[in-house]
């Protein structure tokens, strides 16, 4: 009778630590991407010498929805002179919790980082090139800049900028900043707006 009296308890032990088992296996969900619903670029012309020229203007593009899930984002023409070089920083929010996201860029800049592509920076006829110029000479995209060609082949193209999230930073050809294949570091995409180009 002993023994059958144990079969009870016997079976609801090892249902216990079958489920305790299960859960245990259970994979922690990832972090969701950064909801953004408002890009500025800010541009300030630079001289010879990397000294300011004049007053910043910008450009922006937003979604009230987020501009990764809305289907209607505005988005500015970005318009430059051609021969010119330009400091470009990147300002993005979240309007909807009211979270400043280049703050949280730029406290987990081992994380991030922007890629500029585009018929704007990519191709032998693009009129723009990009270089990395954010502070401790990290590869993020904050901050940088841009240089138009003088005799631009092209008057008018695409700018998209891609912000990639937990990639891997080290991953071969990820120090380009018009790394085209960046889906091969890794990671996520918080952002990928493209605002038209024209030069003057």
């Amino acid at each position: 009778m002993k023994t059958y009296q144990k079969l009870p308890f016997l079976a609801l032990s090892a249902a216990v630590i079958s489920m305790s088992s299960c859960s245990s296996e259970d994979p922690v969900p990832e972090n969701d991407g950064e909801v953004i619903t408002d890009v500025t670029l800010v541009f300030t012309e630079l001289d010879e010498s990397g000294a300011t020229v004049g007053s910043p203007f910008s450009f922006s593009a937003s979604d009230s929805e987020g501009i990764e899930v809305g289907t209607s984002p505005e988005v500015d023409d970005v318009t430059l002179e051609a021969g010119k070089t330009y400091q470009m920083e990147i300002e993005v929010g979240n309007s909807i919790a009211g979270e400043d996201i280049t703050e949280e860029i730029l406290e987990e800049s081992d994380e991030h980082q922007f890629f500029f592509l585009g018929s704007a920076f990519v191709g032998t006829t693009a009129p723009l090139s990009y270089s990395y110029d954010d502070e401790g000479g990290i590869n993020l995209g904050v901050k940088g800049i841009v240089v138009v060609e003088a005799s631009p082949a092209l008057n008018t193209g695409n700018l998209r900028i891609v912000l990639r999230h937990d990639l891997n930073k080290d991953f071969e050809g990820a120090d380009n900043p018009s790394f085209e294949n960046f889906v091969n570091a890794g990671g996520e995409t918080d952002l990928d707006i493209t605002f038209p180009l024209i030069l003057n």
